[in-house]
């Protein structure tokens, strides 16, 4: 009976594991990806506002390079602390009063500045789901149920009729593989933290090989 008790949650137990580390990873891959169409729309952005005339296009440009540096060097800080940052809302709130006060009067750079206006829409866009993400995690009851289930497995492991150095040997292995895969997972869990995290290298790139002044 203790074996085909421990067989039967062990199975359960195996299938919430196994379903939390997918879903895990699944978060941490929809984050990264996150973080690289927000570096690839800032370098569109960037590249687009080049075609501006001056002063503009050196304003404009300089807020984007604040708006990188504040990210890479303030933001992602705070978003390993589990904070939301703020101080990207108002660059990009300037940054967008700005845009709104050219005027292009040749066909060339009304295509130009209609692309622009598409591509910090779609910045703002992708902003935000990054922001969403910041607390993003597996649930705390989900982890009861993970504590408690690896306790119960060891548990019913020590009822089965062995000799001692059978029980630890093979409590040993239990707990150890339990060990490895739940430190994998809350690793994992959240995306912004932890030794396994979403870093800024995107972003970081792209301020480096294309905003960065020379």
């Amino acid at each position: 009976m203790v074996g085909l008790t421990l067989s039967s949650v062990s199975v359960l137990y195996g299938l919430l594991l196994g379903l939390l580390a997918v879903g895990t990873y699944q978060n941490f891959s929809s984050v990264s990806d996150i973080v690289t169409k927000e570096a690839s729309s800032l370098a569109a952005i960037y590249r687009d506002v080049g075609g501006f005339p001056q002063p503009i296009r050196g304003s404009l440009r300089d807020k984007l390079r604040d708006y990188a540096r504040n990210l890479i060097e303030e933001g992602w800080a705070q978003q390993q602390q589990g904070i939301v940052p703020r101080g990207g809302s108002e660059r990009m709130t300037n940054f967008f009063d700005e845009l709104l006060t050219y005027n292009p009067t040749e066909p060339s750079r009304e295509i130009i500045y209609a692309e622009t206006l598409r591509q910090f829409n779609n910045l703002v866009e992708i902003r935000r789901s990054r922001l969403a993400n910041v607390t993003t995690g597996i649930p705390a009851v989900l982890w009861w149920v993970v504590a408690v289930g690896a306790l119960i497995n060891i548990a019913l492991i020590c009822m089965l009729e062995m000799e001692l150095h059978v029980h630890l040997l093979l409590g040993g292995a239990m707990s150890l593989f339990l060990g490895i895969v739940i430190f994998m997972i809350a690793a994992m869990d959240n995306p912004f933290r932890g030794e396994v995290s979403v870093g800024p290298e995107p972003i970081q790139a792209v301020y480096e090989t294309t905003m960065k002044p020379k």
